[in-house]
């Protein structure tokens, strides 16, 4: 196996599945943690983890494919999805991609999912506009917690893409207006935490 990606959560490697090339998430021990607390939760996460691509294939939204969970060994192997990520675009073609990035989000938000990590880089661009990582996503009926997934995208994309900021998040939110019955509900929580920060910010 190669190591592709050492993360907090968990190691990403590429490997092979019965021939074909595909993606190990493994989730190491933390030597920090209580070893038998460790290992529940590490297990715990894998499984919801599993589940919850499970749940994103079931929306029709190009994910990973499962191939075997591991919950032992805390590992779930996966389909490897060929492409670039969105991050790593051009600024220029960044917004020609948002608008069907919001519609995911949407889809995501509309079906109680919150992903977690909802950024640029866990878009792939490759026969289609794949979503990966659903690592720190959970069930959830909180408009809050919806917020916090688009609030974290508009983030990055003023951080990494800033030039296109303005065009890009006006397509994000078309697309997500189109798959989320609530969206006006979050988009106003959306603005009340950035409200937050900049009051943080001046005092």
């Amino acid at each position: 196996m190669e190591l592709v990606k050492r993360g907090a959560e968990a190691d990403i490697y590429l490997t092979e599945w019965f021939g074909r090339p595909a993606i190990s998430k493994v989730r190491h021990p933390k030597p920090y943690r209580n070893p038998d607390l460790d290992a529940r939760l590490r297990r715990r996460r894998t499984l919801r983890e599993a589940s919850m691509l499970h749940m994103v294939k079931s929306l029709h939204i190009p994910s990973p494919l499962v191939y075997f969970v591991d919950a032992a060994r805390h590992t779930i192997i996966m389909e490897y999805v060929r492409g670039t990520p969105v991050h790593s675009l051009p600024d220029g073609d960044i917004p020609g991609h948002c608008r069907e990035m919001g519609r995911v989000a949407g889809l995501l938000h509309s079906a109680g999912i919150m992903h977690g990590d909802l950024t640029t880089s866990n878009f792939i661009l490759g026969e289609g506009l794949f979503l990966i990582d659903m690592g720190l996503s959970r069930r959830t009926t909180k408009p809050e917690d919806w917020a916090v997934d688009m609030r974290l995208i508009k983030e990055i994309l003023g951080s990494a893409h800033a030039r296109v900021l303005e065009e890009s998040w006006e397509a994000l939110t078309d697309g997500y207006a189109q798959t989320m019955p609530r969206h006006a509900e979050v988009l106003r929580l959306v603005a009340r935490i950035e409200g937050r920060g900049r009051y943080a910010r001046v005092v």
